[in-house]
């Protein structure tokens, strides 16, 4: 057989799901390895055994080799993190647990966490995730907490922490040992899972910029919500983790979403650019009435798995749409801004949406696939950067890549040929890599898990 036929039969296996997209799986965490911010996640993790993400907690697929670390009870002798690296830990149902991360003294820091309970568990409207990050003398540098909010739906959520170095900062600006503290928001709230709960940790560090004075204040930028992209929606599988999020463009991208899933997806945006998105959920079809508050619940973080916006979309079993809150375009200068909506958008690379169907959708309107629909806009020509002085860790995370620039048809303005090959059977980003990484020898292996 010659190498096209053989490659176009293994994208149509992979389309038609006769071998599993990245959608679908999770990996097991064995090892160190570095955090690429979904940057070639798939593409390392398609060359090791799989495991399906169903049987991973709560369907999450965790980082490719993340390295599995104990939070420790206190601050004296906690596990270290390094910038740049992914890591897996346990949350206990109470009680904080920390780890310890070294900083320099000129670069900005940024720890994300995303919290996982276990599948087909309970949640409390104010329980979710808090994070903290307080330097040696146990000065509180930064919090952020997540909550699983009115649609009281177990799912991933992530809290990040800053460490800025700025004028207008006077704390924690020193090289040293730093504390990261995680810990539930409301373990005791009604409906609390009792469940100890899965987490994944990233820390990111950002240098400083090569001239003094370059940060300045954010620019005026049109803030009028633009019309929802239209057109018809291609198929788009969504992945089950940050690090195997499914690469989307501009365009319009469907997935048929089960009650209580959660699907992640990713979009370039690089320096200058401004991303629009409207989300639709579509009719249940059930012929069933009732009402789901919150029944999707749609967030946006930036490329360092900050939170920038989310939109929830209350449910009668009819079609219903809404777009997410208008965001600047990228620009370093935002992060002065004191909108936290529009400080977060402060980097260029791979913004995430992460979508969730509520589990009280199958209560009220039956267990089967709701239409998803996501309509996304990048407006605007790609600027050059600020010009970091030094790179960033893990190297790359603030920059859109030349591939994904083909992939998401980016430099020409339209979708490329790779990204509408991808849409013709919901490939994921991971599944399309394989085409040019030995696809015989990934399917062998994969043939062979048991």
């Amino acid at each position: 057989m010659h190498t096209g036929v053989a490659l176009l039969t293994t994208a149509l296996l992979l389309a038609s799901g006769a071998v599993a997209g990245p959608g679908q799986v999770a990996h097991a965490a064995t090892g160190g390895a570095e955090f690429s911010g979904g940057h070639g996640a798939a593409a390392s993790g398609a060359a090791k055994t799989l495991e399906a993400a169903s049987e991973a907690p709560g369907g999450y697929a965790f980082a490719d080799d993340a390295q599995r670390v104990k939070g420790a009870a206190g601050t004296a002798r906690p596990a270290t993190l390094a910038a740049g690296r992914s890591y897996r830990s346990t949350l206990p149902p109470s009680g904080p647990v920390h780890y310890g991360v070294q900083l320099d003294g000129t670069s900005n820091a940024y720890v994300s966490v995303t919290a996982v309970p276990p599948a087909g568990g309970t949640a409390a409207v104010s329980d979710g995730l808090k994070v903290s990050l307080r330097d040696s003398g146990r000065r509180s540098c930064d919090l952020d907490t997540a909550t699983f909010g009115a649609g009281r739906s177990p799912r991933p959520v992530t809290a990040w922490a800053v460490r800025e170095i700025s004028p207008r900062r006077s704390l924690c600006k020193e090289a040293g040992m730093y504390y990261v503290s995680v810990e539930r928001a409301d373990p005791d709230g009604r409906g609390a899972s009792p469940e100890p709960w899965e987490l994944e940790l990233a820390v990111v560090s950002e240098p400083p910029l090569r001239e003094e004075g370059a940060t300045g204040e954010p620019e005026a930028w049109n803030s009028a919500t633009p019309d929802p992209l239209a057109g018809e929606a291609r198929r788009r599988r969504g992945g089950a983790g940050f690090a195997e999020a499914a690469l989307i463009g501009e365009g319009v991208w469907r997935n048929d979403l089960r009650p209580g899933r959660t699907v992640f997806y990713r979009v370039p945006v690089d320096w200058g650019q401004q991303l629009h998105v409207t989300a639709e959920l579509g009719g249940s079809g059930s012929g069933r009435s009732g009402f789901v508050p919150s029944a999707l619940d749609l967030d946006l973080y930036n490329p360092v798995r900050g939170h920038v916006a989310d939109l929830g979309i209350g449910y009668d079993g009819t079609r219903k749409s809404e777009s997410l809150n208008p965001l600047p375009p990228v620009a370093h200068t935002n992060r002065q801004a004191p909108n936290s909506r529009v400080s977060a958008v402060r980097f260029a690379g791979s913004y995430y949406l992460v979508a969730h169907l509520s589990a009280e959708v199958a209560e009220k309107f039956g267990d089967k696939p709701v239409p998803v629909v996501l309509r996304v806009r990048v407006d605007g020509p790609a600027q050059d950067g600020p010009g970091y002085q030094g790179e960033s860790a893990p190297a790359g995370i603030f920059t859109v890549t030349d591939g994904d620039r083909e992939a998401t048809g980016s430099a020409t303005g339209g979708g490329g040929t790779a990204m509408r090959a991808l849409a013709v059977g919901g490939i994921g980003t991971g599944s399309a890599l394989l085409l040019g990484l030995g696809v015989w020898t990934v399917l062998a292996r994969r043939r062979a898990t048991p």
